[in-house]
């Protein structure tokens, strides 16, 4: 079983931004921690970050056929992003939604999740670990 795991814009100041919001983990630890935990599943993930909505579209498209599920925080692009949403559509791979922070507490723009709707699940608000908990719960619902 492959899952490929994206991450989106600014994802990458991740240890530095907002270390009240985010905490002090960067995306390389958590990066590392999702493909060890993958190692344990049986399960190989492969890691994509952009902070560039076109290519994040791309290589959602271009895992058709190669991945069996995605695990994605789309960053901000989650709030403003509908071509993400389509393509995630369009490739018919089950995604997982995560985020680090419980969006749902946050500013009342960042409420609206545009690719919530064909995501089989949305992981929110438990930091680092909402990425292996996304990881787990992939892996669940892909076994059965």
């Amino acid at each position: 079983m492959k899952i490929l795991l994206i991450n989106g814009a600014n994802l990458n100041m991740l240890g530095t931004r907002e270390p009240e919001k985010y905490g002090s983990t960067t995306l390389c630890d958590i990066e590392k921690a999702v493909i060890e935990r993958g190692k344990e599943l049986g399960v190989e993930v492969d890691v994509f970050q952009d902070n560039h909505e076109g290519n994040i579209v791309d290589k959602i498209q271009s895992s058709k056929g190669n991945y069996d599920g995605i695990l994605l925080n789309a960053g901000g692009y989650t709030h403003t992003s509908v071509v993400i949403r389509d393509a995630i559509s369009a490739v018919q791979i089950p995604t997982v939604e995560i985020h680090m922070t419980n969006i749902h507490a946050r500013e009342e723009f960042r409420h609206t999740s545009l690719i919530a709707g064909v995501c089989i699940a949305q992981i929110a608000g438990f930091k680092e670990l909402s990425y292996t908990l996304a990881l787990e719960g992939l892996v669940n619902y892909l076994n059965t």
